[in-house]
């Protein structure tokens, strides 16, 4: 069992990748990790799902990964995307965030190949064992198609370095389950903002958030809250943000968050083929969403 206090929680960002051109836009996204600390944002996750993985080069991903430590120098934790559907590339990417200064990887289950749970030891074992950072399983079914059973993930959490999920299954049992298998020293982070709340409720720590690129303060406030005590005004943030939520997945993301974000003058809206512009109804429910969260007038 893992006793003690969770590392990781409260209001976390999956940060969007800006571009300018064919490049990272450097600038702009040293801006949004600055913004993202002075609203109160607890960590910071470059280089996962919202923030464009996929299409990075592996030179353009380490030098993200980079940027975010330098500019964050040590303010909050930075746990960086690591995540490979071959092993050998999430070591690389494992090892690399690691020496540049990360405070913990973020690992996604591997997509396309659909490993057995054997499959998915091994793999979190080599990242594990190759590193001495805390490394966080991030369980997306909806986009990597096997999902880890639990356990799977007890079994994992017996490595010293496994130490947390992020949970994009939006099963609401599971933290119950986990905390009963791993105990509360796991962290479990929400990786779906319309339910952060209630998955707080059922045992959760906090949430790797897609909002929070265009909602860093009031995220940060509803976790404070629930934490606090006030349930009240957590639900009441959570109501709020409900159609922020919806609408950031509309189409695929981070297609909608970064229209948000150019709306909000925070990055370009540009993303990286196959991923395109979002259509127009989409845009007018990004923008009916945002000013009903008091986001844009």
């Amino acid at each position: 069992m893992m006793n003690g206090e969770a590392l990781f929680g409260g209001s976390c960002v999956a940060l969007i990748t800006p571009f300018d051109g064919d490049g990272v836009d450097e600038h702009a996204f040293r801006k949004l990790v600055n913004w993202q600390i002075t609203e109160g944002t607890n960590g910071l996750i470059p280089v996962g799902t919202t923030g464009e993985s996929p299409t990075l080069s592996h030179e353009e991903h380490k030098r993200v990964v980079e940027i975010c430590i330098e500019e964050n120098a040590g303010r909050v934790p930075v746990i960086a995307g690591a995540g490979s559907n071959s092993t050998l590339e999430a070591v690389d990417f494992a090892r690399h965030a690691a020496s540049a200064g990360a405070d913990a990887l973020l690992g996604v289950t591997p997509y396309y190949n659909k490993p057995t749970q054997d499959g998915l030891k091994r793999h979190y074992t080599a990242i594990a064992d190759a590193v001495s950072i805390p490394v966080i399983i991030y369980d997306i079914p909806g986009r990597s198609i096997i999902a880890m059973t639990n356990e799977t993930m007890a079994e994992l959490a017996a490595h010293p370095n496994i130490t947390g999920v992020k949970d994009a299954t939006a099963d609401l049992a599971r933290p119950t389950h986990l905390l009963n298998r791993i105990g509360p020293g796991f962290s479990q982070l929400s990786g779906e903002d319309g339910t952060a709340l209630a998955y707080r409720a059922a045992g959760g720590h906090g949430c790797i958030s897609v909002t929070a690129n265009i909602a860093p303060r009031l995220l940060a406030e509803m976790h404070a809250a629930w934490d606090q005590g006030n349930i009240a005004r957590a639900m009441e943030i959570n109501a709020q943000l409900m159609p922020v939520h919806e609408a950031m997945f509309c189409e695929a993301s981070p297609g909608p968050v970064k229209y948000a974000a150019g709306l909000l003058g925070l990055s370009s809206d540009s993303l990286r083929l196959p991923l395109c512009e979002i259509a127009d109804t989409s845009k007018d429910q990004v923008r009916s969403a945002l000013r009903h969260a008091g986001l844009l007038n």
